[in-house]
């Protein structure tokens, strides 16, 4: 059974980093000095100390539910029902040296990728409305994207656009803890499936395709699985990994958009590809009025000789 997570003070006087962490890993353990006793609201910088002090003042001993090292991350759960599950990253800054970065779930996703998202129109849809789903809670306002929301019902999806009263696309979104759920308990079939009734449908999660190998309380490989029978299944609806939120909503922006405008081109081109009326047929009048004029002998009631209908025929030819 692994020891416990200990945080004890530094007695180093006048460092930057007051307090010691003793990871269980090992026959002695792994020692870092940390600026916070945990990454509550950012990364927590930590560095390696040359060993735990004979008589520590411990702040916090928690028990440890399982302790590993995975490459250049370590995954640490501890035995309680908050703040309970933490990782430090190990890696090198410029000069080549080390860095470790004590995380979170919470603040990973916080962290902010380096691009810059564009502010151009999509597809050059100027005065895009999204419907946002009545239930979706914490709901994106596209607040950098030219783009407005309304609140309503969606059949399919959190979001989506449409062409008249049709839904023309739909995107469903996910963090990574919501999706393995719903894979796991097989409802992403059935979610899936109501997508994939849409002209255009799309799965965003707001993680790494990565974060799906770290998993510690399903298996990795079964997640990966359930994936893979989705896409198989349903080719039409992808499921797009886009790392943080802020991607995610840009994504589905631009996805959008761009499914707006193919509706758009596809009642166009069915429109210009429909059969033009045809040509209401001749009354009796009409031809025997035609006949008459031509010389042919006809009666005011009655059949109409063949003859003079094929001479019609061809006359109006």
């Amino acid at each position: 059974m692994p020891e416990d997570f200990l945080i004890a003070r530094n007695p180093e006087e006048g460092t930057t980093l007051p307090y010691l962490l003793r990871i269980p890993l090992g026959p002695d353990g792994i020692v870092l000095k940390a600026r916070e006793t945990w990454p509550r609201t950012g990364k927590v910088y930590c560095h390696r100390a040359v060993g735990w002090p004979r008589d520590p003042e411990v702040v916090e001993a928690v028990p440890v539910r399982s302790c590993v090292q995975r490459g250049a991350a370590i995954d640490l759960v501890l035995d309680r029902g908050r703040e309970n599950r933490s990782q430090f990253v190990l890696t090198r800054v410029r000069g080549g040296r080390e860095a470790i970065f004590w995380q979170t779930a919470r603040t990973s996703r916080q962290a902010k990728p380096s691009v810059s998202l564009p502010t151009a129109r999509a597809s050059g849809v100027a005065g895009l409305e999204i419907i946002v789903d009545s239930h979706e809670r914490y709901a994106w306002k596209f607040e950098h994207q030219q783009a407005t929301t309304v609140r309503q019902a969606l059949r399919a999806g959190d979001y989506g656009v449409r062409v008249g009263d049709r839904v023309v696309a739909a995107v469903e979104r996910k963090s990574l803890q919501d999706l393995v759920g719903t894979l796991t308990s097989g409802r992403m079939r059935y979610l899936l499936a109501d997508l994939a009734a849409l002209p255009a449908a799309a799965v965003v999660v707001e993680d790494r395709y990565s974060g799906v190998f770290k998993l510690d309380r399903v298996r990795p490989a079964t997640v990966a699985d359930a994936l893979g029978e989705c896409q198989a299944r349903f080719p039409s609806v992808p499921v797009v990994f886009c790392e943080t939120r802020a991607l995610a909503q840009e994504w589905t922006y631009r996805f959008l958009a761009a499914a707006l405008v193919h509706a758009g081109e596809t009642s166009h081109a069915e429109s210009e590809a429909s059969p033009l009326p045809s040509a209401a047929a001749p009354s009796a009048a009409q031809v025997r009025a035609w006949a008459r004029e031509q010389g042919y002998a006809v009666s005011d009631r009655g059949r109409i000789p063949r003859e003079v209908l094929d001479a019609f025929a061809r006359r109006s030819g």
